[in-house]
């Protein structure tokens, strides 16, 4: 990688580089799709193909209540409305039949346009896309996979990022796929839409870089990072498999104290947080515990979308899935070269705790 990485800073190929043309492919050919289309972040990946979509004010988008900001943000950020759905209790990924209940509801009312569907697959566990892909063409809705945590992950060997009509990713450093900055990519099999996409993420150029033909971003991903993320994705696949080792130690060992995570059939995980259940009072005590022993330990999430300022008006609309798991949920150190040692450790303080 060090040489790579040299002759990139020899050539002076800082943006747009060859590099990033070769992930490019790789990805595509990786995931399975025509197109891939690299950016500069996982939140730009989402956006751009919204923007490429036109969807705006007076248009509607259907996603998750519980996931990282950026994914109900970016609905925001192009001047649509984002319609929260509850999630499932077992996979905490959006709710198929919520889904579409809330479909048919935005449609009686004839206040806005439905226009599009992104499905989150929360922590690295990709969401029902027989189901939503379903809901998705019936009502003739764009569906988008954000896939920002779950590049690796498949379902019935199928992998993520090739659901729906597009797909974003990110390489945020702490993802199962990170580079050593912001990164992201979009993936579709669309030749058209990705024209458009590769537009926008160049200030929306036409023929050349003055010949702007639309208001686009400025996300091109470093030519840098492409020489890490080509570098990595070499033991990619392994890591994945460690990945899933890890998961099902802590699984194997801590069932009988808390709520493990349920794995869909036919579902292989990407294992971007390893996440588990406690009961809500004991919460704040477990991590607390934890820390005593210099255990790294985060809360995804603490808030979901309808209890933000920002989103006053879905405030006391019922998201009891959602509600539980904010005062629940806890994430456990997830990486692929955990040791023994360090899980016992993890698994240990955990069992002390409620012995």
């Amino acid at each position: 990688m060090d040489h790579n990485i040299l002759k990139t800073l020899e050539k002076g190929d800082f943006i747009l580089g060859e590099k990033v043309f070769e992930l490019e492919k790789k990805l595509a050919e990786y995931v399975g799709v025509k197109e891939c289309i690299t950016c500069a972040s996982g939140t730009d990946a989402l956006q751009i193909p919204l923007m490429a979509n036109n969807i705006g004010p007076g248009d509607v988008v259907f996603t998750t209540n519980f996931s990282f900001f950026a994914t109900a943000e970016v609905i925001s950020l192009v001047g649509a409305k984002p319609i929260f759905v509850d999630v499932d209790n077992d996979t905490f990924n959006i709710d198929y039949q919520l889904l579409e209940q809330k479909i048919i509801s935005i449609l009686k009312e004839k206040k806005y346009i439905p226009k599009a569907i992104i499905a989150v697959d929360l922590f690295g566990q990709l969401a029902n896309y027989d189901k939503i892909e379903e809901i998705a063409k019936k009502f003739d809705l764009i569906l988008i996979e954000d896939a920002a945590q779950s590049f690796g992950a498949s379902y019935k060997g199928k992998k993520s990022c090739s659901f729906g009509d597009v797909a974003a990713t990110s390489f945020y450093p702490a993802k199962p796929l990170g580079c050593y900055g912001d990164g992201g990519a979009i993936f579709t099999n669309n030749s058209e839409l990705a024209q458009k996409m590769r537009s926008i993420r160049v200030h929306g150029e036409g023929k050349d870089k003055y010949d702007n033909i639309r208001v686009g971003l400025n996300s091109r991903l470093d030519t840098i990072q492409s020489v890490v993320l080509i570098e990595k994705m070499k033991i990619f696949d392994e890591e994945i498999k460690l990945r899933n080792k890890v998961a099902d130690y802590y699984n194997e060992n801590l069932d009988q104290f808390v709520k493990i995570p349920k794995i869909a059939y036919k579902n292989i995980s990407s294992w971007a947080q390893y996440s588990i259940l406690v009961n809500q009072k004991d919460r704040d005590k477990l991590i607390k515990h934890l820390q005593k022993f210099h255990i790294p330990i985060a809360v995804f999430y603490k808030k979901p979308f309808n209890t933000l300022d920002l989103y006053f008006e879905n405030r006391d609309l019922d998201f009891s899935i959602s509600l539980m798991l904010s005062q629940s949920i806890l994430s456990l150190p997830m990486h692929p070269y955990l040791v023994k040692r360090d899980l016992d450790k993890i698994i240990k303080a955990i069992k002390d705790f409620y012995e």
